[in-house]
């Protein structure tokens, strides 16, 4: 932190009686912690400048000479300040001007660190006289030579320092270094303080408390005005060339950076985004066009060298802990490819051999009949050895146990509970009321295909009623699942009287293709797996909602306030993503059943079944037939033992009603709504440059109940949604014979010659083809640690509920209504676990079951949790 000071003399006339000043000091909380490594760490702080509410132009300010003195605390860099004011229009005299040009500069000292947040902490102060006004806000530029995060600023009157009378700024933000151009403007969370002033003779002087805190556009003061939309200007930048990392502009791009045609033909992809191929936008790089395709972007030097708004990047905790597990994974797939020999397409040779791969014992490592394999294991364990440490800040605990796991794949929950419950009908069923992806369930009879009748044969299915009836004995109640693996394929629950579901057919269809025609069977009953509906319904649908808030949306605005912790770091994951684990040959392409056509599948469903307004809890269940509207006008569930609407609804109804004392208590009446204009240009950004590919399904802003209906979704998606399709993965998918990404063999009964046609023939030995249909030794393992990061919780995570915001804090009533939120979820948390008892409840409850707890809130302390998917759910998509 900086603060400086120097008392000026006499600027203004007196307005408050007498020519008395007071002082103010200004506190600056910093910390360096660059998004890539780097060698040295040094905080700088340049220049702050005060403006006052009724006037823009900056009253005070503070300037740091470019000459540094050594100072050996923390290896800090000390920095002298300069101190110089310019005064309001119209009463500035060259005499005062001149007179404080030779103001002395002072140096800056510093206090401490703070032990909780990390931050260097400095201190200066200067005077100014007692007219000056309330603050408005605060100018600041960098002069030095690296970057600097500056966490908070803190301005005190009266030359007091408790926090409770200070004018704080929560900024939380990257100010680069010799830029000009990087001039960033912050403004208060809340300014609570008192002056003294002379009312009416009668009353004699008495103190007065100004606070302020968020803003409607036509509620900003007239001294930031000007402020507040310089930098919504300078954030949406001018839409050309190659963005630097250091920049903090926002705009959008299709999904053309996928692959690397110049340097290898094969990994050419489809451009993402448009009328042919509809798809959500991402952040525009900038980078230039490939030379052997022109519509596609150049891939980035590294994986993690994808440009994101540089506040949109990780905090250093989080990025050592995600760049550690990432190695980790790296390092297990190079050891894998070792021990196979190079040959990626060798199946494991028994089932004992893959729940070998959970014990204590197992080694994933080169076999030790190579000799150089003690070479191998010394030299990974040193180097992991010397960057987890230099990670995780001599963390060694952390390490150790991240260091024991390097070897050994963990045991995943439904493994854990019962190694066979892979085998049953009953848990397949199960799963998809209370699995890793609980949203692909609906009800539907007779049933119908949607798809291309030319490519993949008539629409009718042949699923029939007489098979149903022969299946449950005249019961007429079914639930129908679509279900994407190799084929395209359907299957048929039925609803038992306990509540639990029961397979009783799935049928499968390969389209025709030149060499063979259009084949379709029903097998009854039998297993198959559920692909995840996470990536494209969270990750890549959320972040237009994140670029157009920063892009319309001030700093100061109250609903930019609210969202913000919803969209912290979802750009930043995503780009991690197109680095690594979307892109051409990445970790989806190499390990999933659709190769290298899986996002254009992804396009596909986007095309066909997104609608925002769909994306509502409870519009979601209704449109799936697993909820209806009651007589009484109650939502009900078609399955009322259904864990993820049961407890989802709960997370939904109180998300809503946060949202709701949120926004009556900022927009009083609908027509503060209507005329927010920075509100309807972040509405209006999000469908046409966000979402420009999709036409309907979008709510207009005109009223309370709209406006609390579109941010509960937005909400709803980027935590309780997110959570429910994301951290279950590897507790339900890490056993891989449970949730196989790929099957690499057809059906037995495809074959030209039925079962004895296949090598070896099913009938001899089965367990030999369902070994070579599932995953190869290197797929699996490729596949185990990418899940296990996927599913893993930031060391740093914000919790719904539970995670406070400085500016909800600054206000009472918000403070009051984000307290009855924080009640209400853990409430929830209590339900659950009652829930998770209930011997009546057998979808979360019985012998070998696995407890539903993905959307239990909770504060998320590690060390109370017995799983991950108990660890509460985070604020936003940070994974």
């Amino acid at each position: 932190m900086l603060m400086a000071t120097q008392p000026l003399g006499p600027v203004l006339s007196p307005s408050h009686g007498g020519p008395s000043s007071f002082s103010s000091s200004v506190s600056l909380g910093g910390q360096w912690a660059p998004r890539r490594p780097a060698v040295s760490s040094k905080v700088s702080c340049t220049r702050i400048g005060l403006s006052e509410v009724d006037n823009g132009k900056v009253v005070g300010h503070i300037d740091v000479d470019e000459e540094e003195q050594t100072m050996q605390v923390q290896g800090i860099t000390t920095v002298t300040a300069t101190v110089a004011v310019r005064l309001k229009e119209g009463i500035s005299t060259p005499e005062k001007v001149a007179d404080m040009r030779h103001t002395e500069p002072q140096p800056a000292k510093y206090l401490r660190m703070d032990d909780v947040t990390g931050s260097f902490i400095y201190e200066s102060s200067f005077g100014v006289r007692s007219s000056f006004g309330a603050i408005g806000a605060v100018d600041v530029v960098n002069r030095f030579n690296t970057e600097v995060y500056i966490s908070d600023i803190e301005v005190h009157l009266h030359g007091g320092h408790h926090h409770s009378s200070a004018v704080t700024f929560q900024c939380n933000s990257w100010i680069t270094c010799n830029n000009p151009n990087d001039r960033r403007f912050f403004f208060p969370l809340k300014a609570t303080y008192s002056l003294p002033y002379r009312h009416h003779r009668s009353i004699g002087r008495k103190l007065v408390t100004l606070i302020i805190s968020s803003y409607l556009p036509s509620q900003t003061p007239r001294g930031v005005k000007n402020l507040r939309k310089e930098e919504l200007k300078t954030i949406r930048g001018n839409g050309r060339g190659e963005r630097k990392e250091w920049e903090r502009v926002y705009d959008y791009d299709v999904y053309n950076d996928l692959g690397d045609p110049d340097n290898d033909p094969a990994t050419r992809r489809p451009v993402l985004g448009g009328r042919e191929r509809p798809y959500p936008r991402r952040c525009r790089t900038g980078r230039r066009r490939c030379r052997a395709d022109p519509s596609s972007e150049s891939p980035p030097a590294t994986a993690d060298g994808i440009y994101v708004p540089r506040d949109e990047a990780f905090t250093e905790r989080r990025a050592g802990a995600f760049a550690t597990k990432r190695a980790l994974s790296m390092l297990s797939a190079f050891t894998t490819a070792r021990r196979v020999s190079g040959d990626r397409r060798r199946s494991f040779p028994s089932l004992a051999a893959i729940d070998a791969l959970y014990e204590d014992g197992y080694k994933n490592r080169p076999p030790s009949s190579q000799p150089e394999a003690d070479d191998v294991d010394g030299y990974l364990a040193g180097m992991v050895q010397r960057q987890v440490k230099l990670l995780l800040k001599g963390e060694e605990e952390e390490f150790k146990e991240e260091l024991r796991k390097l070897f050994k794949f963990q045991t995943p929950e439904i493994h854990d509970k019962d190694k066979l419950a892979w085998l049953r009908d009953e848990e397949f069923a199960r799963q998809t009321l209370a699995g890793m992806n609980p949203l692909s369930i609906q009800l539907e009879f007779p049933i119908f295909s949607k798809l291309d009748e030319e490519t993949y044969g008539p629409g009718d299915s042949l699923i029939t009623r007489e098979l149903i009836e022969g299946q449950i004995n005249g019961v007429m109640t079914a639930e129908e699942l679509d279900d994407t693996t190799l084929y395209a394929s359907r299957t048929l629950f039925f609803l038992t009287e306990e509540g639990t579901l029961r397979p009783i057919a799935i049928e499968l269809t390969r389209p025709k293709s030149p060499n063979t025609p259009q084949w379709r069977q029903v097998f009854t009953p039998a297993g198959t797996s559920v692909t995840a509906s996470w990536l494209l319904r969270t990750h890549c649908c959320v972040e237009p909602y994140v670029i157009a808030a920063n892009r319309r949306l001030s700093q100061m605005h109250p609903i930019y306030r609210l969202l913000h912790p919803h969209l912290r770091f979802t750009m930043e994951i995503n780009a991690q993503a197109r680095g690594m684990l979307i892109n051409a040959n990445g970790i989806i392409e190499s390990a999933f059943a659709p190769g290298k056509h899986s996002m254009e599948l992804s396009s596909a469903v986007y095309d066909k079944s997104w609608r925002f307004d769909m994306e509502a809890l409870p519009a979601d269940l209704i449109r799936r037939g697993m909820a209806f509207h009651g007589e009484d006008g109650k939502l009900k569930l078609t399955i009322e033992d259904y864990p993820y609407a049961n407890d989802g609804l709960l997370v939904w109804d109180s998300i809503k009603e946060w949202v709701s004392d949120y926004v009556n208590h900022y927009y009083p009446s609908a027509s503060d709504i209507y005329s927010d204009e920075e509100l309807h240009g972040w509405w209006n950004e999000v469908q046409t440059n966000g979402h420009p590919d999709k036409k309907d399904g979008w709510p207009e802003l005109d009223c309370h109940g709209s406006l609390i209906k579109v941010l509960t979704t937005i909400i709803w998606v980027a935590s309780g949604h997110h959570a429910a399709v994301n951290f279950g993965q590897y507790p339900y998918a890490g056993y891989f014979p449970n949730r196989p990404t790929i099957a690499r063999r057809n059906m037995p009964t495809e074959e030209e010659h039925g079962c004895e046609g296949m090598q070896p023939t099913f009938v001899e030995d089965p367990v030999r083809v369902l070994l070579d249909t599932f995953p190869s030794q290197y797929q699996t393992t490729l596949i185990l640690p990418a899940l296990n990061l996927l599913s893993s919780h930031s060391p740093s995570e914000e919790y719904m509920g539970t995670h406070t915001e400085a500016a909800w804090m600054a206000n009472r009533e918000v403070r009051a209504a984000f307290g009855r939120f924080n009640e209400r979820m853990m409430r929830i948390a209590e339900t659950i676990d009652r829930r998770n008892r209930d011997p009546e409840r057998r979808n979360r409850w019985g012998p070998g079951v696995v407890p539903y707890v993905l959307l239990k809130p909770c504060y998320g302390d590690p060390k109370d949790m017995s799983s991950v998917m108990e660890m509460g759910i985070p604020n936003s998509i940070s994974i």
